[in-house]
């Protein structure tokens, strides 16, 4: 049973992979679709509706738990939490990288998972910087980019904000992408789910000021969000490859071309 159900998972990855490929491939746009500002959103009246619900789902749940978590939580254990929760990504880094043909960063990738998995303690501790090891991050959507599939269309998705068409699909293939989304039993699986969702409070509640400004204080929270998303999107993509150390503090919302 056991080896049916491992031969049925190897079947499934590269037909999901395969799939979804061939559907953002179709997503190139019209060069008459795209705005002056490169922006192509051709779903905007759908994008809209959902960017509203998003909106009022983190006014009423999102914001003010995120606010309590980084209030009541010591910045000592927030940054543990999110290094815990980097650290379930390095093996889905690790497989995107080969199939983008980076050796190297594959081999970054594995490197500080086993590094930070011994020595720090499930990765609580950034034991891989200390020694030396560089991060890759890395995701399927960027396999995509390197693989010449086109960026799509910007969609804005249910609860996980903006994006594109093809980091939508990126997103539904890195699950498979990495074996611990899948192969780790309970409680672990608990674990992790647990450690992702710190993570992600913590960047709520640490960046609140920045994040109200988009959402609360913009004339177009919309448009606003799509931008912000686009640019800093672009940017990182435009510098694949390129061997840097995470800032726990970086903003994920400053514009990338401000001097």
């Amino acid at each position: 049973m056991a080896y049916f159900r491992t031969a049925r998972d190897m079947i499934r990855l590269p037909l999901a992979l395969l799939s979804l490929v061939v559907l953002a491939a179709c997503a190139a746009p019209e060069d008459a679709q795209v705005g002056a500002d490169g922006i192509y959103d051709p779903f905007e009246a759908q994008n809209r509706k959902v960017h509203a619900f998003n909106r009022s789902l983190d006014r009423s749940v999102v914001r003010p738990v995120g606010r309590s978590y980084a209030a009541i939580v010591p910045d000592p254990i927030e940054d543990s939490v999110s290094r815990f929760a980097d650290n379930l990504s390095e093996p889905g880094n690790t497989v995107n990288a080969l199939l983008q043909g980076n050796i190297k960063g594959a081999g970054q990738s594995a490197g500080r998972f086993v590094t930070n998995t011994v020595f720090g303690l499930g990765g609580l501790f950034d034991a891989a910087s200390s020694f030396g090891i560089p991060d890759t991050d890395t995701d399927f959507g960027e396999t995509l980019m390197v693989w010449g599939v086109g960026e799509g269309a910007y969609v804005e998705l249910p609860l996980l904000g903006p994006s594109t068409q093809r980091d939508a699909a990126g997103r539904a293939v890195d699950f498979f992408t990495n074996p611990l989304s899948y192969h780790l039993p309970d409680p672990e699986r608990n674990y992790t789910t647990a450690a992702r969702v710190g993570a992600l409070l913590s960047s709520r509640g640490r960046y609140s000021d920045t994040i109200d400004s988009v959402l609360y204080g913009s004339a177009d929270s919309y448009a606003q969000s799509r931008l912000i998303y686009l640019q800093n999107r672009r940017f990182a993509l435009g510098r694949a490859g390129a061997a840097s150390a995470a800032d726990p503090y970086a903003d994920p919302y400053e514009d990338p071309y401000a001097q």
